[in-house]
């Protein structure tokens, strides 16, 4: 009995110390193996591993994406001074763990808050050089793309690669809110303004046009007409030129007739003329020559 003991004893021992001096890493982690608290291995690949028992112990790191995503939304002024909530993400993971863990130790916690930091003063950064219009949707993809090459950038010194930095949104604060209001409507009063002016302008143009138009169809009208009369008038001329040579007598008749139609065309006319002038030879006798 008293040899079944210690027997037993050092089985155990062994069992322990076997036990402990195997560990696995998998796909899903890198694993560090400290001795004396100084690392002196790193492991990269999935598997099972050796580690001396009692002296040795392994901490492990994640490298899978992650994500540190905002609780409270950072208060950023555009370049117009205005103060809007900016609500973000960042996706990040560990790409070289010895890095890593020389930077920031076994406390992830560091490593957040430094890419928390870099990102917002980021954000304030780029947000200070844009309009609110342009960081809600006119250039929201190429502010966070110049956000993410910077943060990355820094990231790369601690062993970290940010992958990604996204806004889920923006918000403007009530003081804000009510200023854009009042600007889109100053906006929205000066393009009504614009298209009213232009409006009169196109509206005078055409009229101007029209005018001419009329005052060229007119004159087109009037010319039309005067050659119209001009060749009535010639084309008289020739019948009573014709007239006149076939009857010279009927003609001096006729035209005397017309005469006398045209002066006494109204009762009120009055016409002091000499009774014995040539001009009532008809009126005396009709058959005068």
């Amino acid at each position: 009995m008293n040899r079944v003991l210690p027997t037993l004893a050092l089985v155990l021992l062994a069992l322990f110390v076997f036990s402990t001096s195997f560990f696995t890493v998998d796909q899903r982690q890198y694993a560090v193996v400290f001795q004396f608290s100084e690392a002196v291995r790193v492991i990269k690949t999935p598997g099972i591993n050796f580690k001396v028992p009692l002296l040795q112990e392994v901490r492990y790191f994640d490298k899978r994406i992650l994500t540190i995503d905002e609780e409270t939304p950072a208060r950023i002024q555009t370049i117009e001074k205005m103060n809007v909530k900016v609500d973000s993400f960042i996706k990040w993971k560990i790409v070289d763990v010895e890095k890593y863990y020389k930077a920031v130790g076994v406390d992830q916690r560091k490593a957040v808050e430094r890419l928390r930091n870099t990102v917002n003063n980021m954000l304030r950064d780029e947000f200070g050089k844009r309009t609110v219009q342009d960081v809600i949707s006119g250039k929201r993809d190429e502010v966070m793309d110049t956000v993410r090459k910077v943060a990355d950038s820094d990231a790369a010194r601690i062993g970290v690669q940010v992958i990604d930095v996204r806004i889920k949104r923006v918000e403007l604060e009530d003081a804000t809110l009510n200023s854009v209001y009042e600007r889109m409507q100053s906006e929205r009063k000066a393009v009504a303004n614009q298209m009213r002016a232009e409006g009169s302008a196109e509206a005078e143009k055409i009229k101007a046009d029209a005018d001419r138009q009329r005052e060229v169809t007119l004159a087109n009208a009037y010319n039309k007409a005067q050659q119209i009369k001009g060749d009535g008038d010639a084309k008289a001329a020739a019948i009573y030129g014709e007239a006149y040579g076939r009857n010279p007598e009927f003609y001096a008749f006729y035209k005397s007739m017309d005469a006398y139609k045209q002066s006494f065309a109204k009762k009120s006319d009055v016409m002091v003329v000499d009774p014995s002038s040539e001009f009532f030879k008809y009126m005396k006798n009709p058959k005068a020559k």
